[in-house]
């Protein structure tokens, strides 16, 4: 069970690699502006338009991952979007990714798996209780409300991109466990009962505005300053969430200490593939048709490549 949880993250992961990449291409074409009417734009664009249809296959093997294995496990996998998604345009463009990318690589990939051995997340069930919902909604759905009223309130383009990327984070997560719930009602009562529960309405909304944060978090500011929120606070409210809802264990303790080691290196790797793979920006943030980074993602990072 474990193994095609693993399985099927991954597999989630390089599918969402693929389907991001698109959105923030499509993202980077529209006028400057938020709201549902960046989402009615982008719309209108095919290029978005395949890059949700690897969305949502990026959600079906995150359901079957979710069925098969604990919520503190699968989630953290996503983090391999990134590299999956440099790896895969870099092929595409012909271009080779430098040492210091894989050297980036290694580390995102090192440190997933230091954190995931050290934490060991095991015990999982299918469904929480309302009492353990109700205060996991309240502060999840609180949080992603403060942060956006707090970047409307922000001029800085750094700190709007950061904010808006970790309410991103906190709806990804949230979308995640209540589809996790959702898919353990499919799996177990069948289509009917999937239909009348709660959960599948609930992460179908929940998730349409965590991409609309994202959008706007893309267009916001710098990759550097939406991604590691991003990459970070999606692994760990998931966490929190898996071992609060879903009664999911995690070493502590001692074991404290490497997991930490092991989100450094994360981070560190993020940020060093933003700075060193030439097509990082052109690959999340996309292009004009002039060749140039659309806002402030790409201006003076020193491994953007022109043209």
């Amino acid at each position: 069970m474990i193994g095609l949880a693993v399985f099927f993250a991954v597999l989630g992961a390089a599918s969402n690699a693929v389907g991001t990449a698109f959105q923030r291409k499509a993202a980077s074409t529209v006028p400057t502006g938020g709201g549902l009417r960046l989402v009615l734009a982008l719309a209108r664009r095919p290029v978005w338009l395949a890059g949700i249809c690897g969305v949502i296959a990026s959600a079906m093997f995150q359901a079957l991952a979710l069925v098969n294995g604990p919520m503190a496990l699968v989630q953290p996998l996503f983090i391999m979007e990134l590299p999956f998604a440099l790896l895969i345009a870099g092929t595409l463009m012909h271009r080779r990714l430098p040492a210091a990318g894989w050297w980036a690589v290694a580390a995102v990939v090192g440190g997933l798996a230091l954190v995931l051995v050290s934490a060991s997340p095991s015990g999982s069930h299918d469904q929480a209780p309302m009492v353990r919902w109700v205060p996991a909604l309240i502060v999840c759905l609180g949080a992603m409300a403060g942060a956006v009223v707090l970047a409307r309130a922000r001029r800085s383009p750094l700190l709007r991109a950061a904010v808006l990327a970790a309410a991103a984070a906190i709806g990804n997560a949230l979308t995640a466990a209540m589809l996790k719930s959702a898919s353990g009602i499919l799996d177990a009562d069948g289509f009917v009962a999937f239909l009348t529960t709660w959960q599948t309405y609930g992460f179908a909304v929940v998730g349409v505005s965590s991409l609309l944060l994202l959008e706007n978090a893309l267009q916001a500011g710098s990759l550097a300053a939406s991604q590691p929120a991003l990459t970070i606070g999606d692994a760990t409210v998931s966490l929190l969430l898996g071992v609060t809802l879903f009664g999911e264990h995690i070493r502590t303790g001692v074991w404290l200490l490497p997991e930490l080691a092991g989100a450094g290196l994360i981070v560190w790797g993020v940020l060093r593939l933003i700075r060193v793979v030439p097509h990082a920006q052109q690959t999340l943030a996309g292009e004009t048709r002039s060749g140039d980074t659309v806002g402030t993602a790409g201006r003076g990072a020193p491994g953007h490549a022109d043209g």
